[in-house]
């Protein structure tokens, strides 16, 4: 038993959608029906788009404050941070860790 398959809309498909459309709503409120129907797409997609960057933004800002405070503590430690990544000030804390520790 052969089960239907569904692929895209082809012309004739959409020719009877926009017939049924036409004859349900009439040629005066055709127009209107596309405009909101364009209308809500965008601010889907604007809401969608928004939510996203906020997660990013929000990501982007956590890691900052992170960073802040790696490079707050190196300096503390007289570690020179110009130039170097906040993994580059991890490693160097945790060898002077290590040092200090040795020299207990």
């Amino acid at each position: 038993m052969k089960l239907m398959q569904f692929g895209p809309i082809g012309w004739t498909e959409l020719l009877i959608i926009i017939l049924i459309a036409l004859l349900l709503f009439g040629p005066r409120r055709l127009p209107e029906l596309a405009k909101s129907m364009g209308e809500a797409i965008n601010e889907f997609r604007k809401a969608s788009s928004g939510a996203t960057s906020s997660k990013k933004e929000e990501e982007e800002e956590k890691n900052s404050k992170k960073g802040s405070k790696v490079r707050e503590l190196a300096l503390s430690l007289g570690i020179d941070v110009t130039g170097k990544t906040d993994e580059e000030l991890m490693e160097e804390i945790k060898a002077l860790a290590k040092k200090e520790k040795k020299e207990e």
